[in-house]
């Protein structure tokens, strides 16, 4: 195998820089501010990407170094001032030279989760190090969830080492390519923005807009119209949220999704698992509906001015008294569940979120999963058979139950943080490497 290291990374990213738009919140860069943030000459990407590389490779007081970077000029930062929704930057009286030692003693102090390294590029003294931009944890949300808006960047290069000889790099927000193990790959499957996942949850949606719908006629107060489109992404912050905190207990975890009229069915003894901790039905396990009902009820009824229907950005702006403990208790709800998939087997809900309960045990001793289909793009349109014989027992445990219940959905966490949604469909058995990068040479 041919491993790939920072020349090859610079090649990529110089042949496909331009592939990204060419746009900042939704309008098109001036020409002048897109020029200003084109990238330096390849000697000296290859610079930027070897000195990072090198100090991927580097310890500060026993912990892995760990930052991102933005190559930008510090007044590319004027507009963008001022936290949760810009960004802070402080920078230095004298600029430091770019080298692996800078980085390492930089690294703590630049927080990898709430701030960056600012760096510039000037071809006569080079690369060099101009200060610190601080733009808090909300950058986090776009992948551990959360209700807070990404802060503005300008489209920029920036360079996140993430561990040992791992890099991504991404233009502003937008992520373009990353270095991982020797292979230099393509952009993150996020199977959040997959239509077959929507597909699956939207009975549950309609069952949701209903009981709105119900509670609106039932007041005589005036209330807006909702995005139908909440919910869903309501849905998505918590699983988000939930997927993050079990790959931050690095234990690994199954998540077991069914369909809500399977519950007793699969509460009861059953060919297929046995749950060592079984809940009872009541608001307890259910909780999940009814703070996402309140959440509507709630959002509909406040003052409104905007004409256009109620959504996501009202959700994420408000700071009414009552919208705010219902996202913290939905928070809780997600620190629950990943707590509950650290004991031995799988956590049981339905597509409500109603938690079954917890320490399940996989049967279906009868079904040997000897290959299974791995998706390459998000409908699975593009995909390749593989072996099982090299998963472990978590993953294959996931494979016959989603074999046997082909109206499940698994989503397996591994000890290493990687993640797979597993369902049945249409006459195969497929997973998905969810937020996992792919190489680009397995797909063209």
């Amino acid at each position: 195998m041919k491993y790939l290291y920072p020349k090859d990374l610079a090649n990529y990213i110089t042949n496909h820089w331009q592939s990204l738009d060419k746009a900042r919140d939704g309008k098109r860069a001036t020409d002048s501010v897109w020029e200003s943030l084109a990238l330096p000459d390849k000697e000296a990407l290859e610079d930027l990407l070897s000195t990072c590389y090198q100090a991927s490779l580097m310890t500060h007081e026993g912990e892995n170094v760990a930052f991102r970077l933005i190559l930008a000029d510090p007044d590319q930062f004027a507009a963008f001032e001022g936290l949760p929704e810009g960004v802070q930057k402080l920078e230095f009286a004298d600029y430091l030279p770019f080298s692996t030692s800078t980085l390492r003693r930089l690294s703590p102090a630049a927080s990898y989760s709430r701030s960056m390294i600012g760096i510039r590029f000037d071809a006569e003294v080079g690369l060099e190090i101009w200060g610190i931009i601080h733009t808090g944890p909300r950058w986090l949300h776009r992948s551990h969830g959360g209700r807070g808006a990404p802060p503005k960047l300008p489209p920029a290069l920036v360079i996140k080492v993430m561990g040992p000889g791992t890099l991504e790099v991404s233009r502003g927000n937008k992520t373009l390519v990353s270095l991982s193990e020797g292979k230099v790959l393509g952009q993150s499957l996020n199977v959040f923005s997959s239509a077959w996942l929507q597909e699956w949850f939207e009975p549950i949606r309609q069952e949701r807009l209903e009981l709105h719908r119900q509670a609106s006629q039932g007041t005589d107060e005036e209330w807006s119209e909702l995005d139908p489109e909440l919910t869903k992404i309501i849905d998505q912050q918590m699983m988000k949220r939930v997927i993050a905190a079990m790959r931050a207990f690095r234990h690994g975890g199954t998540l077991i999704f069914i369909p809500p009229d399977r519950a007793a069915e699969l509460t009861r003894s059953n060919p297929y698992l046995t749950m060592k901790y079984k809940f009872a039905e009541g608001e307890g396990r259910a909780r999940f509906r009814t703070l996402i009902i309140e959440i509507m009820n709630t959002l509909a009824s406040l003052p409104s001015a905007n004409s256009h229907l109620v959504g996501w950005e009202e959700y994420q702006q408000t700071m009414d008294a009552r919208i705010i403990p219902l996202d913290e208790s939905i928070f809780e709800m997600s620190h629950l569940i990943s707590s509950l998939s650290v004991a031995d087997g799988a956590v049981v809900l339905t597509k409500r979120f109603e938690i079954l309960g917890f320490g399940a045990e996989i049967h279906c001793e009868t079904t040997e999963v000897g290959t299974i289909t791995k998706s390459l793009d998000l409908e699975g349109s593009k995909c390749r058979t593989e072996s099982t014989l090299g998963v472990g027992t978590r993953h294959r445990s996931a494979y016959r139950i989603c074999h046997e219940l082909k109206d499940a959905l698994a989503i397996v966490v591994s000890q290493e943080g990687n993640v797979q949604f597993v369902r049945w469909s249409g006459d195969r058995l497929v997973f998905w490497e969810h937020q996992g990068s792919y190489d680009f040479s397995t797909v063209n």
